[in-house]
């Protein structure tokens, strides 16, 4: 399939059944977090338009289901050049619904399309077992098939990665989609609806039903309750997440939860501290501190904390430039809105009055910016420690030794992602060990790669994303025995 280069017109409505649909619930308002200024007006998609996605679903699953794994390849690496052929059109959209530079979200443009690559692949090798006979009159072998309708519900912060992340693996396993984009950013999600339509993605396969924050919990509930969606994938705090867990209980669904992260980054003494720093700057500071996986608590040892935090704020003050994402060379944009943005102000002023140090930052120069902040003298007890923080702000703890940081670390009831510097191999394994996440960077602060498994074990949630493992939420494995 030639892959077009698509208009770059905002599509602003629901796309339920292959069909662009106002919805019955009215509309609501996008905003640019960099200017206050509304960009667009999104349908608000009602409870009988989520129905009619959930039906649209069900009905395409028994088409779509019988596609070979080689057919919907075809169609996912259309999606992945489409993705690509329009990256410009598509980061620009995001960075204005979401804030984050244009330079991050070309990057994650093409990070979504390399999970269509990978999984258009990888859905040719979900491989069933044959398995040894314990008598002779008997064979065993296991066979893979999709669930049916999965519900996908992503998050604000990388609007367009997320989805991909999750709509390339159900595609990929023979499932239908209907995707409930977070109301802060639903035009990314939309244009994705239209590359899913112009590269051949069936009426019903794939349905994005965008709504506001008021009916974020009814629509969900949707979601949760229908026996017809048989998976639900969902991205978001864990709060949301325990109440989605809960919810989904009463129809036995397939769930797969990637929730709130709070993960430590230490800093060892034997560590290379020119890499610690940069490490650092790049887990902190992406995405304005607003991911999942962002170092929440730093820990630096005693005998190099003073250098470390002279480093790292010489190094935050030279590389990093605040700005709309839009601005050539900016680095750092807003927080996604005015909730979040209180609530991070809120977070810093009780850290200071229960006896932090500001080192630097600690503003909010107007609208919804925050400056780059460094705070230390954090202890435990204080809240910006066992909160995320979802923004620019780095609390650094001091350490004795590697047993009372393993234990600090360990403390959360989040485990997703964590980090560690240490020159000492034996060190190494036994803090990768002792850390209680689904994912470990070892001095390294990047760790998300399709090819690789994504996800968090304690409250930060079940199952796995991106690598071979990412097909598991949403298929079957049948077990067939012949009588010989």
């Amino acid at each position: 399939m030639i892959c077009k280069k698509m208009s770059e017109d905002l599509m602003t409505q629901a796309f339920i059944d292959g069909t662009w649909t106002s919805g019955g619930g009215g509309v609501f308002d996008v905003f640019d977090p960099a200017t206050g200024h509304p960009i667009a007006q999104v349908a608000d998609c009602s409870v009988e338009d989520v129905k009619k996605a959930i039906d649209a679903a069900e009905k395409a699953f028994e088409t779509w289901k019988l596609k070979t794994p080689k057919e919907r390849a075809a169609v996912l690496l259309a999606i992945r050049d489409s993705l690509l052929q329009n990256k410009d059109f598509i980061a620009t959209t995001l960075t204005r619904e979401n804030g984050k530079p244009k330079t991050e979200a070309l990057g994650e443009v093409g990070f979504a399309a390399s999970f269509f690559e990978w999984f258009a692949e990888e859905g040719k090798r979900q491989y069933g077992e044959t398995v040894p006979s314990p008598v002779p009159s008997k064979r065993y072998m296991t066979i893979r098939q999709p669930v049916g309708v999965a519900a996908l519900i992503t998050p604000w912060n990388f609007p367009i990665g997320m989805i991909a992340r999750k709509v390339a693996a159900a595609l990929a396993a023979g499932c239908t989609c209907v995707l409930k984009p977070a109301e802060d950013t639903p035009l990314t999600a939309l244009i994705l609806a239209k590359i899913c339509q112009d590269a051949g993605v069936p009426s019903g396969v794939v349905n994005v039903i965008p709504c506001s924050r008021i009916r974020v919990q009814e629509i969900g509930g949707i979601l949760c309750h229908s026996p017809k969606v048989k998976a639900l994938s969902f991205t978001g705090s864990t709060v949301v997440g325990q109440w989605i867990y809960s919810q989904c209980g009463q129809t036995v669904k397939k769930l797969s939860l990637e929730l709130g992260g709070d993960a430590p980054f230490i800093v060892f003494p034997t560590a290379d501290l020119g890499a610690a720093v940069q490490g650092a700057m790049a887990s902190k500071f992406r995405n304005t501190g607003q991911t999942c996986v962002t170092a929440n608590r730093i820990f630096i040892h005693e005998s190099i904390h003073d250098e470390f935090v002279k480093c790292f704020a010489a190094t935050m003050e030279k590389e990093l430039k605040m700005g709309s994402g839009l601005e050539p060379g900016v680095t750092q944009g807003p927080i996604i809105n005015k909730r979040q943005h209180e609530r991070l102000v809120n977070l810093v002023k009780e850290a200071i009055a229960s006896g932090a140090n500001l080192v630097c930052g600690g503003s909010s120069p107007g609208g919804l910016y925050y400056t780059p902040t460094i705070l230390t003298g954090i202890t435990p007890e204080m809240p910006i420690s066992k909160e995320e923080i979802f923004g620019p702000v780095a609390p650094i703890m001091k350490f004795s030794t590697e047993e009372e940081v393993i234990k600090l670390a360990n403390m959360s009831q989040r485990g997703l992602a964590g980090y560690f510097y240490s020159n000492n191999i034996s060190q190494v394994w036994r803090v990768a060990e002792a850390l209680e996440v689904g994912m470990i960077g070892i001095n390294e602060p990047m760790v998300s790669t399709c090819e690789a498994p994504f996800g968090g074990i304690k409250f930060s949630g079940l199952g796995k994303e991106g690598s071979k493992h990412g097909l598991d939420d949403f298929s079957n494995l049948k077990l067939l025995v012949f009588g010989v």
